[in-house]
Formats: structure tokens, C-alpha cells, sequence
């Protein structure tokens, strides 16, 4: 009996110890504090984005929205600072004189507009044998810097010189505005091209392909008015217009030659002048015509009764 007793005891005193020696290596490791990594080797968490596919009726869409812009850009761009754009003027006029020797003031007006630069766009010539008048009529472009030196060596030429009108005019704004639309509408155009790469739907291919054929008429139409403005600028026109009246040749002499030409002359000019009055009154001719035949007639009847 004392056997199994001590052998109770012992059992229950060994798993006392075990439980003991449990819980103080439960404290240890509760106890035990682990460093935190190095500060090179933490790596900050990071955002996953997945890749945006838009449908071909986005990029439509997005090309409606970029013309939208390009026109809020286009009149947003439409008035910039003229300060530091070089004034753009254009001169034209007409001047009208009149020349002793018209011949003689042609070739010095042709060799003044080679000489500075210039050249004739219109040149013609009109001569009335009836009042005894020429005239000639150059319309020139010369560059708008040696317009004033040439409108000087006209002026020279001339007799009297009967009008003289010119225009100057600033349209360095309008100039400035047209610049503008064309560079909005060439971002434009590459806006487009852009999105017709990634289209892939025939029918957002045409609807692109429509919009940027429409877009490249208007950048042509705004060059080609750029260009006619910057031609207009760079030279000046002016329309000269002289004339000379030709003096009378009158023969003066005493000798039989110059008597019998003046006398045929004259007489010419007579019968000339007694045709034409007797044509002014050709009813009188009528009536007399009239009156011969009647009396003819009446003549005849009076010569038979006779008989």
C-alpha cells in the first residue's frame, strides 16, 4: 500500500515541476523583443495600376473633345500682345498727271521701278486720233520700303499732275488673328492624326479621316489669305496714269505748193461738210425728188392731149 502511494506522489510532483517549467519558458518567449529590419531593406508598399484600353468610340469621343479645345484655344489665341509684332501696313494709291513727251516719262518710270526693285502688272496704252490725246496706264508692285522714293520720281515727271490718292492701311491685327487660326489649326491636324493611329473601327476611320479632310481645307484657305496679306505688305501697288495732248501741225508758207494744198484741203473739207448737211436734210431731198417726178408726169400728159 505504501508502494503505490509513493509512487502517487512521485507522479504528481513530476508533473507540478513540468507544468512549472512550462509556463517560465512561455515568459521567456513573451519576453523576447525582435529588432525591427533596416531601414534599407523596408520597401514602401506599392500601387498597382492596370492599363487603360479605350474602345474605339472613346477615341472618337476624345477627338470631338480635342476639337473643342483647339476652338476654346483658337479664340482664346485670336488677340495676343501686338506689342512685339512688327507693324504690318499696306500702301496703295493712283496718281494721274499729265507729260509733255509721254514716251520720255515711260522709259524713266520703267528703268526707276527695275532699279528699285519693282515691276509692272498692267501696262497699256490708248491713243484718240480724234482729240489728239495719248495715254498710258502701269499698274506696279514695288517693295513697300522704296515705295515713297518712287512715288517721288513719278511726281518729277510730270507737267501737271491733275489727282494723286494713297491709301495706307495697318492690319497688323487681322495679320496676327490669321496667324493664330492657321497655327491652332496645324495642332489641330496632328491631334487628329494621332487618333486616327489608334482607331480601329472603319467607321471611326472615315468619321477621322472626314474631320481632318475638313480641317485641311481650312488651313490651306488660312495660308493662301496669309500669304495674299503678306504679299500685300512686303509690296506696295500704285496705278500711274499719264497722257500728253499732241500739238497741231499748222503749215505756214506763201508758196504756190502750200496755196494749192491748203485750197484742196479746203475744198475737201467743203464737200465734206455740203454732204453731210444736205444728208442731215434728206427729207428735203424727198420732197424735191417728189416734185420732179410730178411735173414729168404732168409734162407727158400735156404733150399727148396736144397731139
Amino acid at each position: 500500500m505504501k508502494k503505490y502511494l509513493l509512487f502517487i506522489l512521485f507522479a504528481i510532483g513530476m508533473a507540478f515541476i513540468a507544468c512549472k517549467h512550462q509556463s517560465e519558458e512561455k515568459v521567456k518567449v513573451s519576453e523576447v523583443i525582435i529588432p525591427p529590419p533596416p531601414a534599407e531593406k523596408q520597401m514602401a508598399p506599392q500601387k498597382f495600376t492596370a492599363p487603360i484600353i479605350k474602345a474605339d468610340d472613346e477615341i472618337v469621343a476624345e477627338a470631338n473633345k480635342v476639337s473643342d479645345k483647339a476652338g476654346e484655344g483658337e479664340r482664346m489665341s485670336e488677340a495676343p500682345h501686338t506689342a512685339d509684332i512688327e507693324k504690318k501696313i499696306i500702301k496703295e494709291g493712283e496718281i494721274r498727271f499729265e507729260s509733255s513727251d509721254v514716251a520720255k516719262t515711260r522709259k524713266q518710270i520703267i528703268s526707276s521701278l527695275t532699279h528699285l526693285g519693282g515691276y509692272a502688272e498692267n501696262d497699256s496704252e490708248t491713243t484718240d486720233g480724234a482729240l489728239g490725246t495719248k495715254e498710258y496706264t502701269i499698274v506696279i508692285r514695288i517693295p513697300a520700303k522704296n515705295f515713297d522714293a518712287f512715288l517721288g520720281t513719278v511726281s518729277s515727271t510730270a507737267t501737271k499732275i491733275d489727282s494723286r490718292n494713297i491709301r495706307v492701311k495697318d492690319v497688323t491685327s487681322e495679320f496676327i488673328d490669321t496667324k493664330a487660326r492657321l497655327d491652332n489649326k496645324l495642332q489641330l491636324e496632328k491631334r487628329y492624326l494621332n487618333l486616327l493611329s489608334r482607331a480601329g473601327k472603319m467607321r471611326d476611320l472615315l468619321d477621322i479621316e472626314e474631320k481632318l479632310t475638313e480641317i485641311r481645307s481650312d488651313i490651306e484657305a488660312t495660308q493662301g489669305q496669309l500669304n495674299y496679306m503678306s504679299k500685300q505688305v512686303a509690296y506696295s501697288s500704285l496705278t500711274i496714269t499719264f497722257y500728253t495732248v499732241q500739238p497741231e501741225q499748222v503749215a505756214t508758207g506763201n508758196g504756190f505748193g502750200y496755196k494749192f494744198k491748203h485750197a484742196l484741203a479746203g475744198g475737201w473739207e467743203s464737200l465734206q461738210g455740203l454732204f453731210f448737211g444736205l444728208l442731215s436734210n434728206w427729207y428735203l431731198l424727198v420732197i424735191i425728188a417728189v416734185i420732179i417726178v410730178f411735173v414729168k408726169r404732168w409734162r407727158r400728159r400735156r404733150a399727148v392731149k396736144a397731139v
